[in-house]
């Protein structure tokens, strides 16, 4: 009966122990420094089946064309047009990784700029792809993968996903390398994906406590500066191991998402409620117009006379009071507004008004 007393205790704390959630330091922050730089670049696409720019509107096109075979040594003749339809202006853009050295590839995104129909089976012709600093860093060049595919044919169309961009894997390869630097002088810095003073001051303890005291301290609720070895060999096993630290994160904030535009909402599982009363109804207004026809007898001398009839109908929905206690998890709020029966647009009126009553505990954005 003891034993059974005692389990009985040692459960009940297990079950009001906070759960403590650990995660990397790799997966809530990044080392300074260390990041990746956007490339982009003007090209031609080529191998098109008739779905190419129209010309005559997209003048870039041609001139692109004239300039590459002038390149190569053929010379047009002076005052020719020329009307292509298997050619498309586009514009490339990749993400140089950090540490990316000469020779390594690199996947690359190719998406038109012109009036193209579709880039699908189409070859990108050999593109320099340029950072900031107008500097060439990458060379990209090959075949289109897109994801869609349509038809079209006496006036009827069909189309399925996006046929104006694709992806080419490990379709450019780099030229240049970008320096980059692991800390300068004798410390690295950490920064957080989010800024958080609780979670910095957790990542300076975990450091501390596993290499000693005074290794890190944090610089604000985003940047922790940490002491580390000044050779570069030394250094890459330092970061390797710090990276690997495990760190009891903060619960993140109650926050609703809502966008506008889709009637999307998403809320995480801190969002909670005070008591409130929620009604819900609608009012809806339908307006129907039918053709009469008004005809005269089989004899008569009178005309057929059409006109219209509308019919104008309200209704109105009976509403709903619905009662949320206190504290409430994420699913009793969305069970409980799914019983009144909202849509996603009027859900968005619903916990607007519920924020400003001081009825949710969340930060609402919209999008």
């Amino acid at each position: 009966m003891t034993n059974l007393r005692l389990f009985l205790v040692l459960l009940a704390a297990l079950v009001l122990l906070p759960a403590a959630h650990a995660e990397r330091i790799k997966d809530l922050a990044t080392l300074q420094g260390v990041r990746n730089n956007q490339l982009s670049g003007y090209g031609i696409v080529v191998g098109l089946d008739g779905t190419g720019d129209q010309t005559m509107q997209t003048p870039f096109t041609v001139q692109s064309i004239a300039s590459m075979l002038s390149q190569m040594g053929v010379n047009l003749p002076p005052g020719q047009t020329l009307q292509l339809k298997n050619v498309a202006a586009v514009m490339v853009t990749a993400n140089l990784p950090a540490f990316a050295q000469p020779g390594q590839e690199i996947d690359v995104t190719v998406s038109s700029i012109g009036n193209a129909k579709s880039l699908r089976g189409g070859t990108l012709l050999m593109t320099p792809l340029k950072g900031a600093d107008n500097r060439v860093y990458a060379m990209a060049q090959g075949n289109l993968l897109v994801g869609g595919a349509g038809a079209s044919a006496n006036g009827s169309s069909k189309q399925i996903n996006h046929l104006l961009a694709g992806r080419i894997t490990n379709g450019a390869t780099v030229e240049r390398e970008v320096p980059t630097a692991l800390g300068k002088g004798d410390f690295i810095a950490l920064e957080l994906n989010k800024s958080d003073f609780a979670n910095a001051a957790r990542m300076v303890t975990a450091i501390n406590r596993a290499f000693g005291d005074g290794m890190a301290s944090a610089q604000n609720g985003r940047v922790v500066r940490v002491r580390a070895p000044v050779e570069d060999s030394q250094r890459v096993s330092f970061i390797a191991a710090l990276e690997d630290l495990d760190i009891s994160t903060s619960r993140a904030a109650a926050r609703v998402i809502i966008n506008a535009r889709t009637g999307s909402v998403v809320m995480n599982q801190s969002v909670t409620l005070e008591p409130c009363a929620i009604a819900h109804g609608s009012l809806s207004v339908v307006i129907s117009t039918n053709p009469v026809i008004s005809q005269p007898n089989a004899f008569g001398q009178g005309q057929t006379v059409s006109t219209q009839r509308s019919e104008v109908d309200i209704k109105k929905e009976a509403g709903e009071l619905v009662l949320l206690q206190a504290g409430v998890s994420l699913a009793d709020v969305v069970k409980a507004l799914n019983a009144v029966g909202v849509t996603p647009q009027d859900l968005l009126v619903i916990l607007q008004a519920m924020k400003a009553a001081g009825s949710l505990r969340a930060d609402l954005e919209i999008i």
